[in-house]
């Protein structure tokens, strides 16, 4: 096998363009995958390249390295609309899990059921996809095709996300069912993200995983629910129709009518967690 651990990105991207390489950074999807058996091929450790690493804000927006770990993101100063995000970094396996895997790789892993990929649609996150021609963005409603599918060409790299400024405000929340309290795979998930101005949701996101093949925002519930007053009942507001859409699957963790039920009972529970805490924020008794 070749194995090589550059310390500049600009090596990486001449490397990657001129040859087939497993990208390594966490390595928490890449060793288990070997079930016991000798790395082969060509392996390209990113973990050198300082430039890849942290957690930044501008003007712009947040932006977040290809090596930003979840433990960098649980324990980052950042915004209440980052809560979602911050609690699934917490449901990511083990604290060694989150102390080593990266938050994107979670993304270029691309499992339905991975845990933050509901929390960025959220904050309408953006990947960032580096190469020798130059970098694009993509957004990740449009980044993941499928399980374990991405647009990431052979030559590019993923070098950061991006969270638009615009979307960093209010509060989000973030609940995972699963078989047991830690260490599972998700059954289903779902994030939430409010912004309440005048006693009304001026702004909402909603995102489910683990119930289609790629997680989705839910545009229906975030189209009944926006512009509702925050002192009614907002459950009855969320109906079974809003949930028609997914295509959750039958598997050893679950049914596929349990996952529909339970994704609508999420949703409910989340969204008024996330309601309650957008108005403490403004001061708003609900």
């Amino acid at each position: 096998m070749s194995f090589v651990r550059p310390k500049a990105l600009d090596q990486a991207l001449d490397l990657l363009h001129s040859g087939s390489w497993t990208i390594l950074a966490g390595g928490t999807d890449y060793y288990p995958s070997l079930r016991g058996q000798a790395p082969s091929g060509a392996v390209l450790d990113i973990t050198a390249i300082d430039s890849l690493s942290g957690i930044s804000c501008s003007d712009s927006g947040i932006r977040i390295g290809a090596l930003a770990t979840w433990t960098d993101v649980a324990g980052a100063d950042l915004p209440p609309a980052f809560n979602a995000l911050q609690q699934s970094a917490l449901e990511v396996g083990s604290i060694q899990i989150q102390n080593r895997a990266t938050v994107i790789g979670n993304l270029c892993n691309a499992s339905p059921a991975a845990d933050g990929v509901p929390p960025l649609l959220c904050l309408d996150a953006s990947v960032e996809l580096s190469s020798l021609g130059g970098v694009r963005s993509v957004p990740l409603t449009e980044f993941i095709q499928g399980n374990r599918r991405t647009v990431c060409g052979p030559d590019e790299l993923v070098s950061a996300l991006h969270i638009p400024v615009e979307s960093a405000g209010g509060h989000s929340e973030f609940i995972k069912l699963g078989t047991r309290r830690y260490l599972v795979i998700s059954i289903a998930m779902v994030a939430a993200r409010v912004v309440i101005h005048d006693n009304k949701i001026s702004e909402i996101a909603v995102a489910i995983g683990a119930c289609s093949e790629v997680a989705q925002r839910l545009p229906l519930v975030e189209q009944a629910l926006n512009g509702a007053a925050v002192d009614g009942d907002l459950m009855p507001l969320i109906k079974t129709q809003h949930v028609a859409g997914l295509s959750p699957i039958d598997d050893i963790r679950s049914s596929a009518g349990y996952r529909r039920h339970a994704a609508l009972e999420l949703l409910r529970r989340t969204i008024a967690r996330s309601v309650k805490r957008a108005s403490q924020l403004q001061g708003v008794s609900v």
